[in-house]
């Protein structure tokens, strides 16, 4: 499914860059002949805004060092293939390659893609196995794009999408295609529906154009990104002290300083308080970390070694529960040596899998798959699994514009405090909120405020 995919912006293509690739991360600087202007910036995270400064800071002259938790760089933007095939765990689509910065970045970096088309290669099920017609499914989506288009002309400040949408069409929360819908065009794009703001739902710019998987890994991306950047893995931060003229930051029982830093770690992280800032962030900074919301989606891929499932792009089934297992992506269609399937849990179900082994995972995706397919199919031969809300790199997915939210919160986030703290990640880029493209966009823009301050 497009992620925002009823607030298209068709916008200009930027300059596609060929430059070679280079995929090797590494820790060290590898030394260029730049001259340095002296100043020093530790940024906190590794992801691809944390990286994108980086690189740009680097080649301003800066002196850079990138503090990252984790045993490799890219944050979010993070590969499993120990079965053969890239399962990107996190990001996986470029949302609209039209004038977005990640389709040059891309093609800079290696990364191979495969166009997806939504409505031309689906199959939707219901309960008992039964195909629903193209025109049913077609009807209800062009219904749901109608009252995506004006729900927030009755919402509140206090309401939720939930709570609004089902005093307009309470003949629809019970209705199976209807939860489908919900599950994988709103709560899927945005978060839980019983916090997602009536009024904000839809808030955010995308780019237009193709929507392309990647087939070899995101991390691809932030590979190329870290190369040549002094990048120390495995240091987990956990004080940020900017009350002198120098900022000192603790990592691993250790001390170093800074002129400038830049914290891209996820909304999750700050909301979780593991980082100590002194002094105390201010207010509207504390509210707006408060206030915007932070979705969960786990991401579940399953092998096979034969397929038995419809040869189209994307398998619906609509459950009784909303947010479960009811999307499959066919990895066959752009790997077709691989016998595979990717399928999703959103919000509150998405975090329930936490707590689950992975045979009971793999059960609730049998029972849906030998609902429509009849239950001599095989059980699968391996699953790879996320867990990102009690990741504690991460607690949660990606943010979205939840009750209580407003649009400035965005930017709240984004502000810098004394020309020192300066602070990016997709939760900072309110026309982009919620995106891999957002996170870079916001690198780029505190690497431009730093350099401005020379």
């Amino acid at each position: 499914m497009q992620r925002r995919t009823f607030i298209k912006n068709t916008l200009t293509d930027l300059p596609i860059l060929l430059l070679t690739p280079s995929l090797l991360a590494s820790s060290c600087n590898k030394g260029d002949d730049k001259v340095t202007n002296g100043k020093t910036v530790v940024i906190i995270g590794a992801g691809i805004s944390g990286l994108a400064a980086a690189k740009k800071l680097k080649e301003n002259g800066f002196n850079v060092t990138v503090l990252e938790a984790q045993d490799k760089v890219g944050g979010r933007l993070r590969t499993n293939r120990t079965l053969g095939v890239a399962f990107d765990e996190g990001a996986s689509w470029i949302h609209g390659i039209n004038g977005n910065p990640i389709s040059s970045l891309a093609q800079q970096a290696g990364m191979n893609t495969f166009e997806t088309i939504d409505d031309q290669s689906e199959a939707c099920y219901d309960i008992g196995g039964v195909l629903r017609s193209a025109a049913s499914y077609e009807n209800a989506e062009t219904e749901l794009y109608s009252i995506l288009d004006t729900l927030k002309n009755g919402g509140n400040a206090t309401q939720s999408f939930e709570a609004i949408f089902n005093s307009l069409y309470p003949t629809k929360v019970n209705d199976r295609l209807w939860k489908f819908l919900l599950s994988t065009y709103v709560t899927f794009d945005t978060g839980d529906l019983n916090n997602l703001s009536s009024l904000l739902y839809n808030e955010g710019e995308e780019f237009g154009g193709a929507e392309k998987i990647a087939t070899n890994g995101y991390d691809t991306i932030p590979n190329f990104l870290a190369n040549g950047l002094n990048v120390q893995l495995n240091q987990r931060v956990s004080k940020i002290d900017y009350s002198n003229t120098r900022v000192k930051i603790t990592h691993n029982g250790k001390e170093t300083e800074a002129d400038y830093v830049v914290v891209t770690v996820p909304l999750g992280v700050l909301k979780s308080g593991n980082i100590q800032f002194v002094p105390t962030l201010p207010t509207a900074k504390q509210t707006a970390i408060q206030k915007v919301g932070m979705n969960c989606v786990n991401k579940f891929l399953l092998t096979w070694n034969n397929a038995f499932w419809d040869d189209v792009q994307y398998i619906s089934y609509t459950p009784e529960i909303r947010d479960k297992f009811n999307y499959f992506v066919n990895v066959k269609k752009f790997h077709p040596s691989v016998n595979a399937l990717m399928t999703f849990a959103y919000a509150d179900y998405g975090r329930l899998t936490e707590t689950m082994i992975d045979a009971q995972i793999i059960d609730e995706i049998m029972q849906h798959l030998k609902d429509i397919y009849g239950n001599s199919i095989p059980y699968p031969t391996n699953m790879l699994r996320t867990k990102w809300q009690s990741n504690e790199n991460t607690f949660g997915a990606y943010s979205y514009t939840a009750v209580g939210t407003e649009i400035r919160h965005f930017d709240d986030l984004a502000e810098d405090i004394d020309d020192k703290l300066f602070f990016a990640g997709e939760h900072t880029e309110a026309d982009h909120f919620s995106t891999a493209h957002g996170a870079y966009l916001s690198g780029l823009r505190e690497a431009d405020k730093i350099i401005d301050l020379k």
